[in-house]
């Protein structure tokens, strides 16, 4: 059976054509696909920049100049995973709960079907809902979030549920197991010590930047591996991980973050573990300047298909 892949520019020029993320195919067929991009268009629980619920569609604007083979893990794509872009989930402006409600809804089947789900937000407030439905099939999970803060506070403006509060709600669930997750990024000014402590204490390993950057890169890919170990993941991209210098089109941008080229270096050493979904969020368009941001997310999120062929190539 052939797999679903991206148009040949070859036959079709890359400026041409309806965007879908890198111009797979827009299907809702689940029948015979490893992978599944998604958009949620939600960014009601934003706590400063509105704007992020244009992210899955800018993203898929940027898209189509990235191509399918990766010469850092020497493979072409789509010749060992099968991709379908499959559309947004039809959100509720305004009514975070029935979003979340039909984002379990949406990504619960493709779970069970075995199918990867990676999703472009959206606010933070979105992985919430996600965990949700990876949590029914695939039990807890261990999170690995790539973010400039830990979102695990209890109340903001009087609610509990924004996006910087999905991975305390996570834990409350049990959606996911802190023992086995990790939080990589946090930097900034606080509004006090425990923005950072509240994380440790709920039992998440925390490296901040400062520690970050203090570390090898196959120091931080070990210490990644070591934590997650053979546990179910779910990957977690804040774009304002990266500094505002490289991801200017961001929500809550905090200066002294990470290069675009550290980011991608981090996601290709991520081989070997046992990843059940992705997500990238925070993408806001709207200070975005020339598309550095969305076709940065773009790539990134090339690279969370590429772990996943890399996965399907030692097993086939």
């Amino acid at each position: 059976m052939t797999n679903f892949r991206p148009v040949d520019p070859s036959l079709n020029p890359r400026f041409a054509g309806i965007r879908t993320f890198m111009r797979l195919p827009y299907n809702k067929s689940m029948e015979n696909v490893d992978v599944a991009i998604l958009g949620v268009p939600f960014d009601n629980a934003a706590s400063y920049r509105p704007g992020a619920r244009y992210g899955p569609e800018a993203i898929r604007s940027a898209s189509p100049l990235v191509r399918t083979y990766s010469y850092q893990h020497q493979i072409h794509l789509f010749e060992y995973v099968s991709g379908i872009d499959y559309g947004d989930v039809p959100v509720i402006p305004g009514d975070i709960h029935e979003t979340y409600n039909r984002i379990e809804r949406t990504l619960t089947p493709l779970f069970e079907a075995g199918i990867t789900p990676i999703v472009m937000g959206g606010d933070h407030s979105i992985t919430l809902g996600e965990l949700r439905a990876a949590n029914k099939i695939h039990g807890k999970l261990a999170l690995l979030q790539f973010d400039s803060h830990a979102d695990v506070g209890d109340v903001h403006l009087g609610q509990k549920y924004t996006h910087g509060t999905p991975f305390r709600r996570a834990v409350e669930e049990g959606l996911i197991d802190p023992d086995y997750s990790i939080q990589i990024g946090m930097r900034g000014s606080l509004d006090g010590p425990e923005e950072i402590e509240e994380a440790k204490e709920l039992g998440f390993q925390v490296i901040t930047a400062d520690e970050l950057f203090s570390m090898e890169l196959n120091d931080l890919i070990s210490t990644i591996k070591n934590r997650v170990k053979d546990t179910p993941v779910f990957m977690t991209f804040d774009i304002d991980f990266i500094d505002p210098a490289f991801a200017p089109g961001t929500g809550t941008p905090e200066v002294g973050g990470v290069l675009s080229r550290e980011a991608l270096q981090m996601m290709r050493g991520l081989t070997d573990i046992h990843f059940v979904g992705f997500d990238l969020v925070e993408v806001l368009p709207l200070y975005d300047k020339g598309e550095i941001t969305t076709s940065l997310a773009a790539n990134l999120m090339f690279e969370m298909i590429a772990l996943i062929a890399v996965h399907k190539r030692k097993n086939v």
